[in-house]
């Protein structure tokens, strides 16, 4: 999953990178890449912070709306401003780009891409992308795990159902129900960021770069 967000990002590239002035064209690359690891450890680190539900309430009622409306209001959305801070300071820190064209270049990219996954994750034809595909890398197979545990009683979709409303509040087995299922995917994230905390998850990335 980590390799189809790489080329969803290198898909959306083009303006906010590629034909930037701000940017050089041999730190091209090395920007895309660092886009990638901004949004993948993003989404990581707030299920890592119990906010499971806040990721699936953004990829559930965000894939509903289509268009430019969608990437407009994902912009005052707290995990993708977050995103987009991060993602700026690196520009800036890391890439000596100054702070406006720092923020102009995080602003026009971040939505972007976050827009584009909802919409990958909600398409039911793209074998390449779902929640359940982004939720395992993230929290290193938790799904499988739950699934497994719950002698197959649990899916993406009852987890849905429970956050809605719309669910059994022990739906997935072993009676511990929804907060204990959160638990451990908080858990797995927290792990997945131990795992990774030297730069490992940077370093899988620059590994797409020479594909």
């Amino acid at each position: 999953m980590l390799e189809e967000l790489f080329n969803l990002v290198k898909e959306n590239a083009k303006e906010p990178i590629v034909d930037s002035d701000d940017i050089p064209n041999d730190q091209n690359d090395a920007v895309v890449a660092e886009a990638t690891n901004t949004v993948a450890s993003g989404l990581r680190n707030m299920v890592a912070g119990g906010g499971l539900q806040n990721i699936i309430s953004m990829f559930t009622g965000g894939g509903q709306q289509q268009g430019p409306e969608s990437k407009s209001g994902l912009m005052s959305n707290p995990i993708v401003s977050m995103m987009i801070g991060h993602f700026a300071g690196k520009l800036m820190s890391k890439y000596n780009i100054g702070g406006q064209q720092a923020n102009n270049v995080s602003s026009n990219l971040i939505p972007q891409v976050i827009s584009g996954l909802i919409s990958k994750t909600n398409d039911p034809g793209n074998n390449g992308f779902s929640l359940e595909g982004l939720l395992n890398s993230i929290t290193g197979g938790k799904v499988n795990e739950v699934a497994q545990n719950s002698g197959g009683g649990f899916d993406i979709g009852s987890l849905i159902s429970q956050f809605t409303g719309g669910g059994q509040q022990n739906a997935g087995g072993g009676g511990g129900g929804l907060m204990d299922i959160v638990s451990q995917f908080t858990q797995g994230a927290q792990q997945q960021q131990q795992k990774n905390g030297g730069g490992g998850l940077m370093d899988l990335i620059q590994g797409f770069l020479k594909k």
